[in-house]
This record gives structure tokens, C-alpha cells and sequence, in this order.
């Protein structure tokens, strides 16, 4: 058998990398002081950044996402409203830090309680909404860790609702990305909460703390954290001209180098990448000759829309290959996984993207396979 490579010109000029296929690898390096940083495109899934990405540690507030998370799951499923209420306990009440100022004994509707944690970043919003759906936060914290495992995330495990330290209290930054998708995602009208710049409770109005919600970057959302011993982070996710970046930072120095990190590293996303379709769902992207079948070929289809994401600068560079295995036996079965379009770049990682037969292919009678062999010695062609 050979290995058929058909280059397909010109489609680089305006394309780029698979939707499914864009593999979690990092395309091409660029510095940054923070301990641990990741960034992909919400598309293609395709990593522009990937330092520690995968190195559990203190998420600080940004692991309240998975408390928010939790909680617009249920509004979705009916079983919470917004203008529900939850009670307020002392736990809550007496909690340190970043603060909503609920108070003891009172109750508060989970409306303001998730823009409490949202955008005002409220321990004390935090435990009330823990309590009010598990009845405790540790009950709740064992919710979290049920759900994380379920939506793919490998490097987490919650003690508490809002990210006090706690020993074993750990998330990885490439986990804190995949939560800030599966929240655009899943949740597209709540989600908006994210974008909100100032809060108002018991008369105290606090500003957002996201500090690219007040740049000029399409940024919409999520979350800061910081403790001392982690650091400052900051889970962000910008959109421009239609394409969506995440990018997660944590182990900051300060509060200032997390608002110019991120700021420098969004702008080099959108800048030094872009998305490029090669191919549109049901696209015969080229055909494979067929050893002992009806016909000679089979058409070789993308079964998805294909996109990739490319360094702008490499795109021109690029290389499209289709390759299999050839001639390809029959039966073939419509939808086998039969091909593979293979992109090449300079200094980007190679990208694999399945290809289906196009149609079924009957083998030849007995009769028919024998005057093919024939052929195929006397002459070397399959026709």
C-alpha cells in the first residue's frame, strides 16, 4: 500500500486549524511574568498559551466561578429563580475578606447574591448561596468537586464555595479556562452578570474588579483572585470581530501587573492569531482511489465545519496535505474514518483532522476483481 499526499493550493491564504482537532498545544511562546497562564481560542479550542497550564494551584476567587457555575445551572433547569431568597448565617455574615455586607438574619434574593460574587466578589454571597442550595458549604463543596469531574475538569478540588485558603483547595489554570467557556457557553443570557462594572447592595456600590472590563479589549467577563500566597489572577475572556479568547493568569506580583499582563496578552492573541475556515460541513475536500470496488474513488468529506487558528504571520507558509493509505480496499462504509488532512506551519504544531468517506463503495463480484488485479498488473492502473 502507498501514502497518497495531495496538496491542496492555496486554501492557507485563507484558512487555519479543525474545531475539534486543535489540540490542547501551545502554538507559539511568548513571555509573561505570571506563575501560571493559558489562553485559547473559544472555537477551535486551540492553546496560545500554555505555561503550567496544567499545575494545580490556589485559585483564590476565581474558583467562586464554579459556585456561580452550580447556581445557574439550577436557574436553567427551573429549579431556581432569581428572585428566590436565601437566608443569611452568621457563617456567612462573620466571613473575612472581599465582602457584599449581607446581613445576619436577613434574607436576600439570589439576583443580588450572584452579582454579590460576581462582580463585587462577596465571601459572605458566597456561602449564602452554598448554604442555601446544599444546605452547608461542605455539602456544597462536595456538589462542586461532582460537577467539575463531569464538565472535564482534572486539576480541581474545592474545600469551600468562595476560595478562602484551605489546605488541598487547588484549581489548575487550564481548568479555570475550560469553567470560563462552559460558562459563556452554557449559560449565554446569565453570563452577561460577568460584564457588569458596579454593584449595589445595603447602599454600598463596588466596582468590578476585572480590570479589562475598562480597556477597550471586547473583554465581558469573569473573575480576579488574590491571596498572598497565591498571588493576583485573573480569568478573562475578550471577543473581537467575532473570535473569542480566555485567558487565565495567576502568581501575579501585583495588582498592576495583572491589569497590564492581561492587557499585553490579549491584545497578542487577537494580534499575532486569527481563525481561518478551510472547509464548510459536507465539503468533499478530495477523493482516494478504491482497490477492488465499484468505482474507482471515493469522495473524502469534512463531517464538520473545519476552522482552524494559525499564526497570522505563518499562514502563507502553511501546508495542506490530504493523506491515507491508497488505494483503499473496499467495502467502504459511508462515514468511515478512511483520510486525514494534515496542516503544517513553521514553528506551529502539525494538526491532524480525520476525513469520512463521502459514500458507500460496494466491492466487485468475484469476476470483477479478478479483470481489476488483471489490469492493475499488466497496465498499474485501477480503471
Amino acid at each position: 500500500m502507498m501514502a497518497l499526499r495531495s496538496v491542496l493550493p492555496r486554501l492557507l491564504a485563507v484558512a487555519a486549524v479543525a474545531a475539534c482537532a486543535a489540540a490542547a498545544r501551545p502554538a507559539t511562546a511568548v513571555e509573561t511574568i505570571a506563575r501560571q497562564a493559558y489562553m485559547i481560542d473559544a472555537e477551535t479550542g486551540a492553546v496560545l498559551i500554555d505555561k503550567n497550564g496544567a499545575q494545580p494551584v490556589p485559585p483564590s476567587s476565581m474558583s467562586k466561578m464554579m459556585t456561580v457555575y452550580l447556581a445557574f445551572e439550577r436557574i436553567k433547569e427551573g429549579s431556581l429563580k432569581l428572585d428566590d431568597t436565601f437566608l443569611i448565617s452568621e457563617k456567612a455574615w462573620r466571613r473575612g475578606g472581599s465582602k457584599m455586607f449581607v446581613e445576619v438574619g436577613k434574607r436576600v434574593r439570589v439576583d443580588d447574591l450572584l452579582r454579590g460574587i460576581i462582580v463585587q466578589s462577596g465571601n459572605d454571597a458566597s456561602i449564602a448561596v452554598a448554604e442555601g442550595l446544599a444546605g452547608s458549604e461542605e455539602a456544597f463543596a462536595d456538589q462542586m468537586n461532582r460537577r467539575a469531574r463531569e464538565i472535564g475538569l482534572r486539576d480541581s478540588h474545592f474545600v469551600n464555595s468562595s476560595g478562602w485558603p484551605a489546605e488541598g483547595h487547588v484549581m489548575s489554570a487550564r481548568d479555570i479556562a475550560t469553567l470560563s467557556l462552559r460558562t459563556v457557553q452554557d449559560f449565554p443570557e446569565l453570563y452577561k452578570m460577568y460584564a457588569e462594572k458596579t454593584f449595589t447592595y445595603n447602599g454600598i456600590r463596588q466596582g468590578n474588579r476585572n480590570p479589562l472590563l475598562y480597556r477597550n479589549v471586547g473583554a465581558d467577563g469573569l473573575k480576579t483572585g488574590h491571596t498572598e500566597d497565591a498571588g493576583y489572577g485573573l480569568a478573562a475572556s475578550a471577543t473581537r470581530n467575532g473570535r473569542r479568547l480566555v485567558l487565565v493568569l495567576n502568581g501575579l506580583p501585583s495588582a498592576r501587573a495583572r491589569t497590564t499582563e492581561s492587557h499585553r496578552l490579549t491584545e497578542w492573541g487577537f494580534r499575532e492569531f486569527d481563525n481561518f475556515t478551510l472547509f464548510r460541513k459536507g465539503d468533499t475536500v478530495a477523493t482516494a482511489e478504491v482497490w477492488l470496488g465499484s468505482e474507482a474513488a471515493v469522495p473524502l468529506v469534512a463531517d464538520r465545519d473545519l476552522t482552524v487558528t494559525l499564526p497570522r504571520r505563518a499562514r502563507r507558509e502553511a501546508r495542506v496535505t490530504v493523506n491515507y493509505e491508497g488505494p483503499i480496499a473496499a467495502p467502504i462504509e459511508e462515514g468511515a474514518e478512511v483520510a486525514t488532512l494534515r496542516i503544517a506551519a513553521p514553528d506551529y504544531p502539525a494538526i491532524e483532522i480525520p476525513l469520512k468517506a463521502g459514500r458507500a463503495v460496494e466491492r466487485l463480484g468475484l469476476m470483477g476483481r479478478l479483470g481489476a488485479g488483471l489490469r492493475y498488473i499488466l497496465w498499474g492502473t485501477l480503471k
